[in-house]
């Protein structure tokens, strides 16, 4: 006798709903519609998981559906919200194809926190954040994520350091030289913060103050160059694999 299939399969649609979810009928429509619609070709019966950063994942199936709206009945919650290592991405915002990979992946990765920190050397001082929440709700609904990593609004790198607090370390890539990343990340426990800097780095002034702040503690990447969203990429693994929920 064959296993009975896993259900819903592996295969079933994912989406983030941006109100709380319970058990009822709830009605799909836009961007999302067309989605199950057009491209999943959704009919009635058909299973949907959906997960809204506050209950946790739900799965529903399709009541019925229409030329451009289909209702969805919810019946059972899957999971409870994951837990969040308590990690921050403090970044300088980057041109457009860039900052959306380092959004994705850093919601990938499980960051709980994004922070568009604008330098003296940043090239976009106004970045998208709309584009940026959109492109991590794409990137949590791909890799299985039931929680958004909070987007704050951005901000100037000396307002970010005054107002610093005190209990949590923070890690700046430092291209003049630091500690080894994993042995600092893991001296240094607790909740945390990376720092990235813009593709010509800190100023000189800039990495004064930063090492004038108690928190803060300079690391070292490695012996390549890495440009900017690689350096945040590399360095939420880092401590991911030390401190964080890889372990």
């Amino acid at each position: 006798m064959g296993a009975t299939p896993a259900w819903p399969p592996r295969s079933t649609p994912r989406l983030f709903v941006d109100e709380p979810l319970a058990p009822g009928a709830r009605r799909i429509e836009g961007p999302q519609a067309h989605y199950l619609l057009s491209v999943m070709r959704a009919k009635p019966g058909d299973p949907v998981r959906l997960f809204d950063d506050a209950t946790g994942e739900w799965l529903a199936t399709v009541a019925a559906t229409a030329k451009r709206d289909l209702t969805l009945d919810v019946t059972e919650r899957l999971a409870p919200r994951e837990p969040v290592p308590d990690l921050w991405l403090c970044f300088a915002p980057l041109k457009k194809g860039p900052i959306d990979w380092l959004a994705e992946k850093a919601c990938e990765l499980g960051a709980a926190r994004l922070v568009p920190v604008v330098t003296r050397r940043t090239v976009v001082e106004t970045p998208k954040l709309d584009r940026l929440r959109a492109t991590m709700i794409e990137a949590a609904e791909q890799c299985g994520r039931t929680a958004l990593p909070e987007l704050a609004e951005t901000v100037k790198l000396p307002a970010l350091l005054r107002d610093w607090p005190a209990d949590r370390a923070l890690f700046f890539a430092d291209e003049l030289g630091g500690l080894p990343a994993a042995e600092a990340m893991r001296t240094h426990p607790g909740p945390a913060a990376i720092l990235i800097g813009p593709e010509g780095g800190f100023d000189d002034a800039e990495r004064e103050s930063i090492r004038a702040l108690p928190a803060a503690v300079g690391i070292d990447l490695g012996p390549r160059i890495l440009r900017a969203e690689t350096a945040a990429a590399a360095a939420l693994a880092i401590w991911m694999a030390g401190a964080g929920d890889w372990r």
